[in-house]
């Protein structure tokens, strides 16, 4: 039995919907690598097909497979109000026969109209979405209760509704999803040095980094916090992926040694578009002609950027960056890209 092999067969038990239309590739940046003197190569998730694409489109394999498996007709999410994940969500769901409710959380202070009517909230209400408020952005149980408590009332009325758990009290089924990315890129690309992913929730971050390990690649991966600080994302991590590991039956030492996060471009906050974000997404954008997002792909990049200017990634090195998708976000920050 072959490494790849032998992830699918950790995986058969967990039900999935498969939403992928085909792998996605790995391309190497020319002009970038020439300009950054690394051999830099992009996995390119933002080409995930599904409701525009996106890292997430391999996460809900899992989520709607379970969902699915347990014969629920409505999914309910939470999420930033221009959250990549309640967009695809609403678009499996749709894909799926399945209706969905998005809970849009006040994560960002401050923004404009367009923030809150256009990328991924027009892109949302296109696909039949239900839509709710949270006032709060940084309360994952409250959150998460809210959507029980709209569940509550969707099983009254007679529904059988699923929700996908924000907190890190639940099981990262997600990340299942990037145990198999991680070995897809294994088998397109062979061995790389460094590795560079968001790490938000844990789960994109965790199961890349399980995966790559499974396949036997030592490369190290840097998770680029998005949302919290390196301290409280490591302390993240440590809870995802000791619950993954339990999910998966394999040992946790396999990667308890391996957490690398770095929050040189975090400020000035989740989804708020500093200076540093602004100047890689053009970079990329100018040098390549590849659209990142302001939350997601666009600080990852910049820490990319940083880490070269720490010589944390050394000249000439194989690198291979991430990219989770979100451009419809653009649209929804035109007022702050402008």
């Amino acid at each position: 039995m072959t490494k790849h092999n032998s992830i699918e067969a950790r995986l058969e038990r967990f039900p999935r919907a498969h939403l992928m239309t085909a792998e996605t590739p790995v391309e190497r940046m020319e002009r970038m690598s020439e300009l950054l003197d690394i051999d830099l190569w992009i996995k390119r998730d933002d080409l995930t097909g599904l409701g525009l694409g996106g890292n997430k489109t391999r996460q809900l394999e899992f989520y709607m497979g379970e969902a699915v498996a347990n014969g629920a007709d409505t999914v309910l999410i939470t999420g930033a109000v221009q959250s990549n994940f309640v967009r695809s969500a609403a678009a499996a769901a749709a894909r799926l026969g399945l209706k969905s409710v998005l809970q849009l959380e006040e994560r960002v202070p401050d923004m404009g109209r367009q923030y809150y009517s256009s990328g991924n909230v027009l892109l949302s209400k296109i696909l039949g979405a239900e839509h709710i408020s949270y006032p709060l952005g940084e309360d994952e149980v409250g959150a998460d209760n809210a959507l029980h408590n709209r569940a509550d009332e969707l099983r009254a009325d007679g529904h059988t509704p699923y929700v996908i758990h924000l907190g890190i009290d639940h099981p990262p089924l997600g990340a299942l999803g990037y145990v198999l990315g991680a070995a897809e890129l294994n088998r397109q690309i062979g061995n790389f040095d460094v590795a560079i992913v968001p790490s938000g929730s844990g789960a994109t971050h965790a199961g890349f980094l399980t995966g790559l390990r499974l396949a036997g690649q030592t490369a190290a991966v840097y998770g680029i916090c998005v949302r919290r600080d390196r301290d409280q994302q490591t302390a993240r991590m440590q809870t995802v992926l000791n619950k993954l590991a339990a999910m998966m039956d394999f040992d946790p030492a396999l990667t308890a040694n391996d957490i690398l996060t770095w929050d040189g471009t975090l400020a000035p906050g989740y989804g708020i578009v500093g200076p540093t974000t602004r100047e890689a997404l053009t970079l990329m954008a100018r040098t390549e002609g590849v659209f990142l997002d302001p939350v997601y792909s666009g600080k990852t990049f910049a820490g990319l950027l940083g880490l070269l200017k720490e010589d944390r990634i050394q000249r000439g090195q194989k690198v291979v960056l991430l990219h989770t998708g979100g451009q419809p976000a653009l649209f929804g920050y035109q007022d702050e890209l402008e």
